[in-house]
């Protein structure tokens, strides 16, 4: 990662402050090195830069809080101002609504914007153990999901299941199986 005053976010101990339009006045400190230290059995596929670029959300959820993340992660990113499926890198719409989401109570914690952004924020090195066990037991629970394009495809047919392939992307699992 390359070091710039207004994004270096590796070092530990570094205070992060939040102010977008989704959250204002949070604040969390950096207490693990970025992409390391994870959780048992917590092995997502994917880094946040890389699921920005292959495309994710429609372009649409990371385009107003690009100032918490490392500039590093934005510049081969697919963002738009509207959802664009076609960012989305299987062409194919594959999410709910933020406020489908919050009906199901499926937003844990200090992240209004649901997993994708525990992620993030869990990459870069914030630890909050409770909400950090609920992610992680969600992840390997959407697993399901590589277990379906497997018995329902043919192995390198990435034209089969594409939602569902779109929805493993999102959740940090290869949807290339």
């Amino acid at each position: 990662m390359k070091n710039n005053k207004k994004n270096d976010l590796s070092h530990l101990g570094r205070c992060i402050e939040v102010n977008d339009s989704m959250q204002s006045d949070y604040a969390y400190e950096l207490v693990a090195p970025i992409g390391a230290d994870f959780g048992t059995g917590f092995q997502p596929f994917y880094t946040p830069p890389v699921m920005l670029a292959m495309g994710v959300f429609e372009g649409k959820y990371c385009n107003d809080c690009t100032d918490e993340f490392p500039t590093e992660w934005f510049e081969d990113a697919k963002i738009s101002d509207k959802p664009d499926v076609s960012l989305n890198y299987f062409g194919i719409k594959s999410r709910q609504p933020l406020a489908v989401w919050r009906q199901k109570g499926w937003i844990y914690g200090p992240d209004p914007r649901g997993w994708f952004q525990w992620y993030c924020r869990y990459y870069l090195g914030r630890r909050l153990p409770e909400v950090d066990a609920i992610q992680m037991k969600r992840w390997r629970a959407f697993s399901r999901h590589a277990g379906q394009i497997r018995a329902n495809c043919d192995p390198g047919d990435i034209f089969c299941r594409r939602r569902q392939r779109q929805a493993l992307l999102q959740w940090s699992y290869d949807p290339l199986i």
